[in-house]
């Protein structure tokens, strides 16, 4: 009889095992069904012509910023997760981008591309809650190059939110023409919140694809850089369109517009906007090029700093050519200019005060997953 339950215990014993290990395998197996991991390695150089001795390209440029010297604009490693009830994000980076953007972020922050989960809340409709660090709803062009149809970033996306941290709550309609979401931030650009400050940020974004060929996006930001002692509230826009005009030929109209109060509680306000429009012309499947125009006003010097009477009041030009050397590999070269209207905001080879500022360039990315 011992022998008896020894076998019978030991028989139970093995079946609760492949019990548990089927379990565990399929428990895995579902969750790498699920699971991504992917990558994005963004080198690049670029040469300024104002030959600036520390290598720092001018101050409101915050990706592709280093002069003269082969770096890592940018690189992330990301792994994501998706049921289709639940969701998230895990993304960390390095590179020039990374130090230029994170700067007022301590420790391992800085290296935080994005962090986040989320969950379905409706079993029929595409709605979700979101919380953490995700990138910005705002404007058309991320800190991804390959997603974007210039090697650089337009003054507009450099000077506006790259990432966000908080809660959103978004909505996909059933025909995937409509997108909208709302969202409860810590700030402008900001993973902590300003010390001091306990008002949180509010935004929006509507986004209407009717097509392929037309997306027309609208995002917005309310909120104070300040602590609550002397909050100065601001108040920003963005607006783009994309249009796929043929098979060859694309364009990219967008504005910006922002204001913030002189001082707490003022009706008064310093203004700021600016004015872009891109058109991209695909010569074949390997290559193509894309032409920017832009301007951008800020005389009061909310958002880029001068030091000067007249603030930052410039004009952008540049021409790029890419090549798709692989389906996974981008090769970029591009040329641009800024012309400042009003002051000598840049530095000539001699370090004299100048109008203007050139530079070339050239970067390659690649991606994986």
């Amino acid at each position: 009889m011992k022998n008896f339950n020894k076998f019978i215990l030991a028989f139970l014993i093995i079946n609760v095992y492949v019990v548990l290990n089927n379990t565990v395998s399929a428990q895995t197996d579902t969750i790498q069904n699920h699971l991504t991991i992917s990558g994005y390695l963004e080198t690049y150089y670029v040469y300024d012509f104002g030959n600036p001795t520390d290598h720092n390209r001018p101050s409101f440029l915050y990706s592709f910023d280093r002069h003269n010297e082969v770096n890592l604009n940018f690189g992330y490693i990301q792994a994501a997760y998706d049921n289709a009830k639940v969701r998230s994000k895990l993304a960390l980076m390095a590179g020039s981008y990374a130090n230029a953007n994170l700067a007022a972020e301590p420790g391992v922050l800085k290296n935080i591309f994005e962090a986040n989960a989320g969950v379905k809340i409706s079993k029929t409709k595409n709605l979700w809650v979101d919380l953490g660090v995700f990138g910005s709803h705002i404007g058309f062009e991320s800190a991804i190059g390959a997603n974007c149809w210039n090697m650089t970033r337009s003054i507009l996306a450099e000077n506006s939110p790259y990432f966000l941290s908080g809660a959103k709550i978004s909505y996909s309609s059933d025909n995937e023409q409509w997108f909208l979401s709302a969202l409860y931030l810590n700030g402008w650009q900001r993973i902590n919140r300003v010390s001091g400050n306990q008002a949180p940020g509010l935004g929006h974004q509507l986004t209407f694809t009717p097509n392929e060929k037309i997306t027309l996006n609208s995002s917005s930001f309310i909120g104070s850089e300040n602590p609550d002692s002397s909050r100065k509230v601001r108040y920003f826009h963005n607006f783009f369109g994309q249009f796929q005009m043929n098979e060859k030929l694309g364009l990219i109209a967008g504005f910006d517009i922002g204001a913030e109060q002189k001082s707490k509680g003022s009706d008064a306000y310093n203004l700021w906007y600016s004015p872009v429009l891109i058109a991209k012309f695909s010569a074949s499947n390997k290559v193509s090029f894309a032409a920017r125009a832009e301007y951008y006003s800020d005389e009061n010097q909310v958002i880029i700093s001068t030091g000067t009477p007249n603030g930052f009041q410039t004009f952008g030009y540049s021409l790029n050519i890419d090549i798709q050397v692989m389906q996974n590999f981008l090769w970029r070269l591009e040329a641009r200019t800024f012309n400042s209207q009003r002051d000598k905001i840049f530095t000539d080879v001699s370090g004299n005060n100048a109008n203007e500022n050139y530079f070339i360039g050239t970067s390659m990315n690649i991606s994986f997953n």
